[in-house]
């Protein structure tokens, strides 16, 4: 699988620019705190770009495909990710592409099952961002520097991470700037959403307005999994190097505030629980039983969680102390390793052959090690002397027959059908012709070449420009829709235009 860089949506360069202003005009106030509220909605705007760059790229998907919300489907496979992970676990991926395919398959019921199997695991993947180099998302925004100068800073974020588990597996787990697309707030303070959340549940209950109680219900949970996620990323920063996080005053103020919060929570959704326990008792109306029912289960959730971040806080203290044992007395490595490729391959490729293979003879004359002897012993040696020769075939043992069978040539077209529909397709650079006229003329050569004529013309609508460069192609056959339909007894679509575009005058320019 090839490997792309994170999906950049501002190409630009991290070239400072200084404005010109007019007479008159005020300029920006300098400093990085004086554009800190729009670089906060700029960061806000990227983490749902991605969700957005799914409705325009599943066109790029072979089949149609656009009865699907790909957004949609992104936020609830979202949402299933952050409820379904756990302090020390992450969400399965099967189980997620299964739980997501019920909300597919109401989109397009008419479909099949593969196809919304198919769309489920495109949209796990691509929040995932399988095949990136780090499998990350990056935007570019601009911001003042100090002494006033324009400058675009890249702002890298992950939607969903894999993370290894126990047995070799591998857990989906959403990060902070996920659970913030859920909830539509970035970089909040995890303890007053908290609370704020919660306040507004406790309100909406009280004047029977279920059904925004159940989604103010949800927000408090999505803020319950974002704090235990911070204290997992700490308590793993300290597992690596008890050096790189703050134990003197950051992390201790942190846990006393946390098991604060905890305790607070604990009683506050308790109250609340017993309120829409009374709720759903007292309720007449079906909905409102329902709504009610869907709350104490969400409720319950949040107690549960919280009991459990609140066992992982107290255990934070004896983990800091045991890692800080274990990584102080740790013995210290023997010797440093070789890197061989910064202290060997690189230093030798720019140079000659001459030059280069002294080096390595000499390195790999000493890097090989001791090579033991056959006979170690007087008694191993004299016995290895007097044992004779163990006779053996001149031509070795008999080899058996291999069992060969051809293979069938199951290929639609034949090398000469290629060969007439490559030169079909040879076009000018500068006299590019209708799809309509080739087809026509490639009929009247071969019944079937008009299907591989077409299959070769519809490959040009996006062709692979960066791969034909590299391998020096000195041309590329391209295929533009100008919007005419196609008259043409066998094929429907867009009469493409299609010619020959020359790379090396596009390099030289």
């Amino acid at each position: 699988m090839s490997v792309r860089p994170p999906r950049v949506w501002d190409v630009t360069t991290t070239v400072p620019y200084t404005p010109h202003p007019l007479p008159g005009a005020a300029r920006p106030a300098p400093g990085p705190a004086a554009d800190e509220g729009l670089a906060r909605r700029l960061k806000a705007l990227a983490c749902t770009a991605p969700l957005h760059d799914l409705d325009a790229r599943k066109a790029n998907l072979a089949g149609e495909y656009s009865v699907y919300a790909m957004a949609e489907i992104a936020l609830a496979a979202i949402d299933l990710v952050t409820l379904n992970m756990d302090f020390d676990t992450g969400a399965d991926h099967d189980q997620i592409v299964a739980r997501l395919l019920p909300r597919v398959a109401a989109q397009a019921p008419a479909r099949a099952h593969t196809e919304h199997e198919r769309v489920a695991r495109w949209v796990l993947e691509n929040l995932i961002n399988v095949g990136s180099a780090d499998r990350g998302f990056r935007m570019v925004y601009g911001t003042f520097g100090a002494d006033g100068a324009y400058v675009r800073r890249d702002y890298d974020f992950k939607l969903i991470e894999e993370v290894p588990g126990p047995g070799g597996s591998v857990y989906l787990r959403t990060t902070d700037e996920a659970v913030n697309v859920l909830v539509g707030a970035l970089d909040t303070d995890v303890t007053s959403a908290q609370i704020a959340a919660e306040v507004k549940l406790e309100v909406l209950i009280s004047r029977g307005r279920l059904a925004d109680a159940q989604l103010a219900a949800e927000q408090a949970r999505y803020r319950t999994v974002q704090y235990a996620e911070t204290l997992r990323r700490t308590l793993e920063a300290t597992r690596r190097n008890v050096r790189a996080v703050d134990w003197l005053r950051q992390v201790p103020d942190m846990i006393a505030e946390a098991l604060d919060h905890v305790a607070d929570r604990y009683r506050h959704e308790n109250a609340i629980l017993t309120n829409i326990r009374k709720a759903r008792d007292e309720a007449e109306d079906p909905e409102h039983k329902r709504r009610a029912a869907e709350l104490v289960d969400i409720v319950k959730d949040c107690i549960r969680r919280h009991t459990q971040l609140q066992s992982r806080l107290l255990e934070a203290g004896p983990l800091f102390r045991a890692e800080q044992d274990r990584q102080a007395f740790a013995a210290p490595p023997a010797r440093a390793g070789l890197d061989l490729y910064g202290q060997l391959v690189a230093p030798l490729l720019p140079l000659p052959v001459e030059r280069a293979s002294r080096v390595t003879d000499a390195f790999f004359a000493r890097g090989t090690g001791l090579r033991t002897p056959a006979a170690v012993r007087v008694g191993d040696l004299v016995e290895l002397l007097l044992t004779p020769p163990v006779e053996r075939e001149h031509l070795g043992a008999e080899m058996p027959e291999p069992d060969l069978v051809a293979t069938p040539d199951d290929s639609r077209f034949s090398d000469e059908q290629l060969e007439s529909a490559l030169e079909l397709l040879d076009l000018p650079a500068d006299a590019p012709r209708r799809l309509s006229g080739l087809l026509a003329e490639a009929r009247r050569r071969d019944p079937d070449l008009p299907y591989l004529v077409a299959l070769l013309a519809i490959h040009a609508a996006s062709p692979p420009v960066g791969t034909a460069h590299r391998q020096g192609e000195p041309q590329l056959l391209f295929a533009v829709d100008d919007g005419t339909p196609l008259d043409d007894p066998d094929f429907g679509g867009a009469d493409l235009i299609v010619g020959t575009a020359r790379l090396t005058a596009a390099v030289a320019s």
